[in-house]
């Protein structure tokens, strides 16, 4: 039966072992032979209940305190072993801490995106919202509803493209089905925009492609006219590309609108010839569209227009091919960063 004699011994080799380890796996077994469950120590504090009363607290208490001496020299001796191991991997590391690190590449926003943005900000200024809606979509909201006769071109599959197994479902056209989705939903007074991707069967050119981006609009209320459509236009061009920028107006055909143009503005092509290119088309709401939604056409009035972002970009930045805009070419794009 070990004595109170017995513990200041055991301390003390306890604490010569541990600073004797010089390594860490060292000073593992240094703790399990001294402090360990089956170390004299513990030893010394599971029979105290065996020893008289008058001996249980001295031994008890000595018993513990020199355990405690011993766990703190281990906690000591493994932060200097760590420190010391820490020190050796750096000293043997040749990598110099104090050069800068290599610099993350930065994302931004595409051309096309920034374009989009700048579109919104204006038509929000002019009290206009953001509509949206499917990109897949049926025959009525893009077709019929919008007056396209059942024979017209826009309808064929050479024009536009069907989901296979789905009658008369396609990808959109044009954007025109949210602003028929926004008249089903709301009643006049209307301002709303509504861009997004579009999809038609076109050869890819320096001027088209068969997926590109698009914004239309529509205003709906008393009293609208041509002379509101064009005011429009205009400040929009102007915001666009400048108080300067040389615009002409044309008269065209479009199903749902009548009478119906097309906005054309100044632009260099890659030979460094000076064309007019198709911006956009509009027109005054055809009253037959408003006969679909369920407006009164003798009390309200409205216009459309739809833009291609891809060319404004184009225009704007003196682009020569619209594939540009499409192909991801970081070099290229980093331009407009």
């Amino acid at each position: 039966m070990a004595t109170l004699d017995d513990i200041a011994p055991l301390r003390d080799q306890a604490l010569a072992a541990v600073d004797a380890a010089d390594t860490l796996d060292a000073l593992e077994a240094a703790r399990v032979a001294h402090v360990g469950r089956k170390s004299p120590l513990a030893e010394i504090l599971s029979g105290i209940g065996r020893l008289e009363p008058a001996e249980r607290g001295p031994v008890g208490k000595t018993a513990n305190e020199a355990r405690k001496a011993v766990e703190a020299a281990l906690t000591a001796r493994k932060d200097a072993l760590e420190a010391d191991a820490m020190g050796a991997a750096l000293a043997a590391d040749d990598t110099d801490i104090t050069l800068p690190g290599d610099p993350h590449p930065a994302g931004a926003v595409h051309l096309l995106t920034q374009v989009r943005w700048e579109l919104e900000d204006i038509f929000l200024a002019m009290g206009y919202r953001i509509a949206d809606g499917p990109e897949v979509e049926d025959e009525y909201h893009n077709f019929t509803a919008l007056n396209v006769a059942e024979g017209h071109p826009a309808r064929s599959p050479s024009d536009t493209f069907y989901v296979r197994g789905r009658d008369g479902v396609a990808l959109r056209p044009q954007t025109s089905p949210v602003q028929i989705r926004a008249m089903e939903e709301a009643r006049p007074p209307l301002y709303v925009i509504s861009p997004g991707v579009v999809y038609r069967r076109d050869d890819v050119d320096a001027t088209h492609s068969p997926m590109f981006h698009q914004l239309e609009g529509l205003a709906v209320d008393e009293g609208l006219s041509l002379a509101h459509l064009k005011g429009t236009l205009v400040h929009v061009a102007r915001e666009l590309l400048g108080d300067d920028v040389e615009y002409a107006l044309r008269p065209h055909f479009f199903p749902f609108t009548e009478p119906s143009v097309e906005l054309y503005v100044r632009w260099v092509d890659k030979r460094g010839r000076s064309l007019w290119l198709e911006l956009l088309g509009a027109g005054m709401v055809d009253p037959d569209v408003f006969g679909f939604v369920g407006y009164d056409a003798e009390r309200y009035t409205g216009f459309a227009f739809g833009m291609g972002l891809d060319r404004i970009a184009m225009v704007r930045h003196g682009l020569p091919d619209l594939r540009l805009l499409l192909e991801g070419d970081v070099r290229f794009l980093e331009q407009f960063a």
